[in-house]
């Protein structure tokens, strides 16, 4: 009541403010009766419901006029929709909170989607031009530029908040919406959202993000895109732990999609490693739990090598530490590697950088190698090499030997079919090679390190007379005629591999 004695009504968030209120006061003065329409309804019903319009029997109500023409949703153009969603974001109905028109305008909008007949309206936006003026959030990103026929509503549904697209992709999802589209979906959304968004904004986008992603089947995933989305993900401070666990979680379940590159990523701060170790070693983890039974050992095999790589280009790192390192190389088992050549290249680069490591720490570097894996020339280094421990050398010496023998049989296949070298010669040859054997065999005794490390020197001059004799082999398999092999018929099946 002001001085004048006149009484005023004030409205607090009155749905659409002054537009609404002259909407509902027009029903009123025109005796119930009001044009309703797409663009109109959602404000309407909202209005009506605010000031609590239900019908008394004697007047039309507003709410059940609203209701009426809702039910004829499913005859609404795709702008037309647009239209009413963008109306229920404005008038700020809470997708937490339930809401009969909103979700009817999402259940019509998702089942437009789904539907394998709909065509893509390609120029439904520019129908309304007050609603193409009121989604200028839309970044340059173009989608329609593309002409795809699975992503041409990305661009149209951009202008919607965070909370409305969880609910939209959660329909989707509950609809059996293709997976693949909907990750390209939100790997849209979040770039164009992030060109004007502020850093809250962005930590509340990018989390709803991570968590849908994380409802998707994962061969869906790009783990190109996560990784862009993980550097993203690590420049904003206040994301929380979880979702940067999820998001870990998520790469790592498609880490043999991976190259070297994605994984050289920036150590944390205040951290003097080349590249941050505990992110990879985290995602390597979260891929073997992620690794199902099916075609299981092809793609461990992918991240088998990934790691090799990756240790190769970390191992000549100064400020990696030998607890760091061993835990990298023994991070895989065993049959994540065909070869392990490459995985000697990397400890034997980190063993010559970091020459002052202990004897202990060097032994359980070194007991990530399967020498049955290595080749000739990396065990013929391996024994040569002052770098690894003599009992390392040692092994790899004793396995060099053994390859050496497997050689040697071979030879004397050959032999025996070709002739062209002598009973004599043949027998002599492995009687030195059989001398080796025994002497390599005779000192692998335990109990007996010093006098290993006082024989080593000796082995590897053997090594080096083997290596010889195993090149005058190769030239003798080499000057066997061929004219010759081929008139033994049927018994060229006896023969081993290395002549076939």
């Amino acid at each position: 009541m002001d001085n004048s004695g006149n009484l005023k009504v004030v409205f607090h968030d009155f749905p659409g403010g002054a537009v609404g209120f002259e909407l509902i006061a027009r029903f009123c003065y025109n005796n119930g009766r009001t044009q309703i329409t797409p663009a109109s309804v959602v404000l309407l019903n909202c209005a009506a419901q605010f000031m609590e319009m239900e019908s008394d029997g004697h007047r039309p109500s507003l709410l059940n006029q609203t209701k009426k023409s809702l039910d004829g949703i499913s005859f609404w153009s795709w702008s037309e929709l647009l239209v009413a969603l963008k109306e229920c974001q404005d008038l700020l109905l809470s997708p937490s909170k339930p809401s009969l028109i909103l979700d009817k305008v999402l259940d019509c909008v998702v089942g437009r989607l789904v539907s394998p007949i709909v065509a893509s309206p390609y120029t439904s936006s520019s129908e309304n031009s007050s609603f193409q003026c009121s989604c200028d959030t839309r970044s340059s990103y173009s989608i329609r530029n593309n002409s795809s026929q699975v992503s041409w509503w990305f661009e149209d549904l951009l202008f919607l908040n965070i909370d409305l697209i969880g609910k939209v992709i959660k329909l989707m999802i509950c609809q059996h919406f293709d997976h693949a589209t909907i990750t390209k979906f939100l790997f849209c959304y979040q770039r164009s959202r992030f060109v004007t968004a502020t850093p809250t904004e962005k930590c509340r986008i990018m989390e709803v993000i991570i968590n849908l992603l994380s409802l998707l089947d994962r061969n869906s995933l790009s783990c190109k895109h996560l990784f862009d989305m993980f550097r993203v993900a690590s420049s904003l401070e206040k994301i929380s732990k979880h979702c940067k666990s999820v998001l870990e979680t998520l790469i790592g379940s498609q880490l043999d999609q991976a190259t070297i590159d994605f994984l050289l990523v920036p150590p944390p701060r205040k951290k003097h490693y080349m590249y941050d170790m505990n992110l990879v070693l985290r995602l390597v983890n979260a891929f073997q739990n992620e690794l199902s039974c099916c075609s299981s050992l092809v793609r461990l095999r992918k991240v088998g090598s990934l790691l090799d790589s990756y240790l190769v280009e970390v191992s000549a790192d100064s400020y990696l530490t030998p607890s760091k390192f061993a835990a990298l190389v023994l991070l895989l088992p065993d049959s994540a590697r065909e070869s392990h050549d490459r995985l000697f290249q990397a400890i034997d680069i980190y063993l010559q950088v970091h020459g002052g490591i202990c004897e202990a720490e060097k032994m359980r570097i070194c007991s990530a190698l399967n020498y049955a894996k290595l080749s000739t020339d990396a065990l013929r280094h391996l024994a040569r090499n002052s770098k690894f421990p003599s009992r390392i050398a040692i092994q790899g010496f004793i396995n060099q030997q053994s390859k050496l023998e497997n050689l040697f049989e071979g030879q004397k296949h050959i032999d025996t079919f070709s002739g062209s070298i002598s009973i004599e010669e043949s027998i002599k040859e492995n009687e030195n090679s059989d001398q080796v054997l025994v002497y390599a065999k005779r000192v692998d005794v335990p109990g007996k390190t010093e006098q290993l490390e006082v024989q080593l020197p000796g082995m590897q001059f053997r090594v080096t007379e083997l290596d010889k004799f195993s090149g005058t082999i190769h030239t003798q398999i080499g000057n066997i005629p061929r004219t010759r092999l081929s008139s033994l018929g049927n018994n060229a099946r006896f023969l081993p591999k290395l002549c076939s």
